[in-house]
């Protein structure tokens, strides 16, 4: 879990990076944006006071991540102008991404994923 806070990004991407260490350097940077895009996702929509949480499942042929927040919204990809300067994560999570989407959780709130095939299979080591 981790607290509505800047520092919280850094922190999952981390999480996340310890476990992607056999992925190609390219699926691994691709992993740490999306999962770096996710969780400020979650940041800037999960109501104060509460915490998202952050979960990363390997089998020998997928990484998928996991981002589970209290909000309500459901998220979409934007078409932003190109003098925004937001309104491009979800934009970059499914053109990095093999597949993504948004589940129902328990409680209030949404899980948003994202998956991503190994190009090594059994590379990740969760």
């Amino acid at each position: 879990m981790f607290p509505r806070s800047a520092a919280a990004v850094g922190r999952a991407r981390s999480l996340v990076a310890g476990h992607i260490d056999g992925c190609t350097s390219e699926q691994a940077d691709d992993i740490r944006v999306c999962v770096s895009e996710l969780a400020t996702n979650a940041l800037q929509h999960t109501p104060v006071g509460r915490r998202f949480l952050v979960r990363i499942i390997c089998t020998d042929s997928v990484v998928r991540i996991e981002v589970h927040d209290a909000s309500i919204a459901t998220p979409h990809v934007c078409t932003p102008l190109d003098t925004d300067d937001r309104g491009r994560g979800l934009m970059l999570v499914s053109t990095l991404a093999d597949d993504w989407g948004v589940s129902d959780r328990t409680g209030p709130g949404k899980v948003v994923w994202a998956e991503f095939q190994l190009r090594q299979p059994a590379a990740a080591t969760c």
